[in-house]
C-alpha cells in the first residue's frame, strides 16, 4: 500500500519504519535537512533499532517536505505531528493536526486518515465532525524514546479507535491494525477495537 507519514519524530519514524518493510511508505517533515537525513538512511533521532534497519533493511522508505505530494494517492495517512501540553493552561495544542488533516483533505478524498498524536479525549470525534470526514481514526501508540521502532516491533498491543457502529471506519481500522502486525517480530500480539474516545483515554491513562 502507500502510506504517507506527517512528522518525523520517534512516533512518526518507528511507525514509517516499520510499514516501509511491507508498504511504500513516504514521511513529510517541515524541516529539510530532516528528509535528507531520512533520504540518506540516517536516523535524525537517537534510537538503535532506527539505525539499524534503516542501515541494513531493504525499506521502501522516502522522506518529503512537500506534503501534498506525499498525501496524493496515499492510501493510509498516519499524523504524527508534535502536539504539546501545556500543563500551566491544561491544553494540547493539536494546530499541527489540523492543519495537516486540512492540507489531506484538499488533495485526497479516499485515504484513512489515522491520527497518532497524542490528544484530549474526545478529540477524533470531534474532527470527524469538524472536517465532516469519516474516515478519520485514531490508534495510540505506546512507545519510549530510543526504544520507539522495538516498541512497535514487539507490541504490548495494538489498539485503533474508529466509531463501532460505522461499518467503514471498522474496516479501515482492521487494515491498519493488520498492517501494524505483518510489520511486527512479535507473534500471537492482542488487538483491541475500540470507539476513538476510548482509546485516546487508553492513551492518555497507561
Amino acid at each position: 500500500m502507500k502510506i504517507a507519514v506527517a512528522g518525523t519524530g520517534y512516533v512518526g519514524i518507528s511507525n514509517a519504519v516499520l510499514l516501509a518493510q511491507n508498504n511504500t511508505v513516504v514521511t513529510v517533515d517541515i524541516i529539510p535537512e530532516k528528509a535528507e537525513m531520512l533520504n540518506n538512511r540516517k536516523s535524525p533521532i537517537a534510537d538503535e533499532y532506527i539505525e539499524k534497519y534503516l542501515a541494513e533493511k531493504e525499506l521502501s522508505l522516502s522522506a518529503t517536505v512537500d506534503g501534498d505530494s506525499a498525501y496524493t494517492g496515499a492510501d493510509i495517512i498516519i499524523i504524527a505531528t508534535p502536539t504539546n501540553y501545556d500543563p500551566d493552561k491544561n491544553y494540547f495544542d493539536t494546530s499541527s493536526v489540523e492543519s495537516v488533516i486540512e492540507q489531506i483533505l484538499k488533495v485526497n478524498d479516499t485515504a484513512t486518515i489515522v491520527i497518532k498524536s497524542t490528544v484530549p479525549v474526545g478529540y477524533t470525534v470531534s474532527m470527524r465532525e469538524r472536517y465532516g470526514c469519516d474516515r478519520i481514526i485514531f490508534s495510540p501508540g505506546f512507545l519510549r524514546e530510543g526504544q520507539a521502532l522495538y516498541d512497535n516491533l514487539c507490541p504490548s498491543r495494538i489498539i485503533v479507535g474508529a466509531p463501532q457502529e460505522d461499518e467503514d471506519a471498522c474496516r479501515r481500522a482492521r487494515q491498519f491494525a493488520e498492517l501494524l502486525q505483518q510489520g511486527a517480530l512479535k507473534e500471537d500480539i492482542a488487538v483491541l477495537f475500540t470507539n476513538p474516545t476510548e482509546a485516546e483515554a487508553v492513551k492518555l491513562f497507561s
